[in-house]
């Protein structure tokens, strides 16, 4: 359904991969990869929001590099400068709002893992997105300025993860609330990455189908 696509951003260019809906319009939707990289899955994820009705595009903010080892990915993500991706990011949400196909012309931000992070991270710096979905998402470089988030948001954390813990979910919900911020936040019988059906190991059905129909309620509402 989708195709790779470059857009202006940070002075020069990015990749990215972007879904159209088969209706042909729809609001926009920054859909951000995990510590994985740009990956199938995430490409997959942004067919799916695509035949949901959004504009989805996935920005790849490693610049094409992409790993399967834990390791790897551990060091890409630590390695991540986090000004440069949020430029990227910025020009991501531009270049979905210069598209015909965007109507109405709004978007939204949504991520996995790291990117759930990066995702609540571009909504207080870029005041055009206006809804936020962060799934399981901390990541100990980035310190959004909550107070500055014009849109509502969405948090799905894993009762298990062994990444996220509950406390640490609850006290990042805390302060965003304490900022002023409008969070609606769920926690589900799973661990972290339940949401990833390319990873059997960390997939869990039930929580996934529950997150995924929250999330579309959500977006449907704010976008």
């Amino acid at each position: 359904m989708g195709e790779k696509v470059e857009f202006r951003a940070n002075g020069g260019t990015c990749e990215g991969y972007l879904a159209r809906p088969s209706s042909g319009k729809g609001p926009g939707l920054l859909v951000i990869q995990e510590w994985w990289g740009l990956v199938p899955h995430i490409e997959s994820l942004a067919d799916r929001f695509a035949e949901a009705g959004f504009v989805a595009l996935a920005p790849d903010l490693y610049h094409g590099a992409k790993t399967t080892s834990p390791d790897e990915a551990g060091r890409l993500m630590m390695a991540l400068d986090i000004a440069e991706s949020a430029k990227d990011l910025k020009g991501a949400a531009d270049y979905l709002l210069g598209l015909d196909a965007v109507s109405p012309k709004k978007v939204g931000a949504l991520g996995f893992c790291m990117g759930g992070q990066l995702a609540l991270f571009a909504a207080t710096e870029h005041p055009e997105i206006t809804a936020c979905v962060d799934f399981y998402g901390i990541h100990p470089h980035v310190s959004p300025d909550f107070r500055k988030l014009s849109g509502k948001v969405l948090c799905h954390w894993g009762k298990t993860d062994g990444f996220v813990t509950t406390e640490a979910a609850e006290a990042l919900v805390a302060s965003m609330r304490a900022a002023g911020a409008d969070v609606e936040s769920h926690h589900y019988d799973a661990g972290h990455a339940f949401f990833n059906d390319g990873r059997p190991e960390a997939y869990d059905a039930t929580a996934a189908k529950l997150a995924w129909d929250r999330t579309l309620t959500f977006l449907r509402a704010n976008l």
